[in-house]
């Protein structure tokens, strides 16, 4: 049997991660990709519409399609930034608040589920890899000339 690369067996297990998330969602009536947007708006002061898609890793356009459908289902308001007269805060309506408690306890559930399969020490194992596989990447040390 070929040795299984590392980028495969991250991909692997996200896809699988996201599909479990997505089949989890529609019982909720929505998608992973808002529940995930839902946990990256601070429930209390609303967030920065520019910092959100940094925040969460995604492009300004993948970003603005998902808060235009959140905004049309009742999720978030969006409005003016005090501290910046040309921003946006995107703030989460009640109905907004109810469905990020449902997204944080389908994370939470999915998080206990591993723990208690997973030993602490293998866990604190798998956070030092993806500390250090991120590191690399953002030190561009996999591909430069120096790698």
């Amino acid at each position: 049997m070929k040795e299984v690369t590392i980028d495969y067996a991250l991909r692997a297990t996200w896809q699988a991660v996201a599909r479990m998330y997505n089949e989890e969602a529609k019982n909720f009536e929505t998608t992973m990709a808002i529940g995930f947007t839902l946990l990256s708006i601070d429930p209390k002061t609303g967030t920065p519409s520019t910092s959100l898609g940094p925040k969460m890793g995604m492009e300004a356009t993948s970003l603005s399609r998902i808060l235009k459908s959140m905004q049309e289902k009742g999720l978030i308001e969006r409005k003016p930034n005090p501290a910046d007269g040309r921003g946006v805060l995107i703030h989460l309506t009640d109905f907004g608040l109810e469905k990020r408690k449902d997204s944080k306890d389908v994370v939470l559930r999915f998080n206990e589920v591993v723990k208690n399969h997973v030993s602490e020490e293998k866990l604190n194992h798998f956070f030092e890899v993806t500390d250090i596989i991120n590191k690399l990447i953002a030190d561009k040390k996999i591909y430069s000339k120096d790698a």
